[in-house]
């Protein structure tokens, strides 16, 4: 590497200076009010955009089923 080829602190800051990472926004459930990130399916109640989207009742259901099972191995 030669001496005309390197650049300065300053200058390498300045062009790394938009590669930090931004934060989550996150916003309220409509039906149940919990955080939920935008423009997701909220994971207590299911919905999304007012719409019963998934069935979080049998997904809890299954989660048990699989924790029985494997505390019986």
């Amino acid at each position: 590497m030669t001496v005309r080829m390197r650049h300065t602190r300053a200058h390498t800051a300045n062009r790394r200076s938009h590669h930090a990472l931004k934060g989550s926004n996150f916003s309220l459930c409509e039906k149940c009010a919990a955080p939920k990130m935008q423009h997701r399916v909220c994971s207590t109640c299911g919905t999304y955009k007012g719409k019963a989207v998934l069935n979080v009742g049998k997904k809890i259901a299954k989660k048990e089923k699989k924790a029985k099972a494997a505390e019986k191995k």
